[in-house]
């Protein structure tokens, strides 16, 4: 009597191997979306959120909406006068953090140098975003420890003004 040995997995194997390689892929993707979600926040990202949020607010409510910084709170502070004010914290913030929103325009005599940067000392204390999707003209300034920098707001798309490149010298 001869036997026809043939070696195949049985479906209970099958059904093994397929549930540990989903439990071993559950494991790498939930601690892959807590290491990306632990990322620090610069204070300029944070700021971009809360001027999205600003913005978003004031386009679908049809009104006014008020951006400020609370020093206290580390946070932007979103307020459309209707519901209670939202804040928008920045979770790894400098003990030493300086954000102050200024004056688009400035004559200059209200500015002192800093670490080699010219530092507005006259803030304003908050600025609008308009229903239209505009925004009152401002520069967000941010001084740190590590230095300060100057974020000049282009008031009719609410986004960062771009740097003019230099002229192109041609040759004859």
């Amino acid at each position: 009597m001869k036997r026809n040995s043939q070696s195949a997995f049985t479906l209970l194997e099958i059904l093994l191997a397929i549930a540990l390689v989903a439990l071993i892929s559950a494991a790498l993707i939930a601690g892959s979306v807590s290491l990306l979600k632990d990322k620090p926040s610069s204070a300029d990202d944070v700021f971009w959120q809360a001027v999205v949020q600003a913005r978003k607010a004031a386009l679908q409510g049809g009104r006014e909406v008020r951006m400020s910084f609370d020093s206290d709170q580390e946070a932007f502070v979103i307020d459309d006068g209707v519901a209670p004010p939202a804040d928008v914290p920045i979770p790894s913030a400098p003990k030493d953090l300086a954000v102050a929103f200024v004056a688009a325009q400035s004559n200059g005599a209200d500015m002192v140098l800093l670490g080699g940067t010219a530092v507005d000392v006259q803030p304003m204390p908050s600025v609008t975003f308009f229903s239209d999707g505009t925004c009152s003209p401002f520069r967000l300034q941010i001084q740190a420890r590590t230095g300060a920098h100057l974020l000049e707001i282009d008031p009719w798309t609410c986004a960062q003004k771009l740097k003019a490149l230099p002229p192109v010298a041609t040759t004859p």
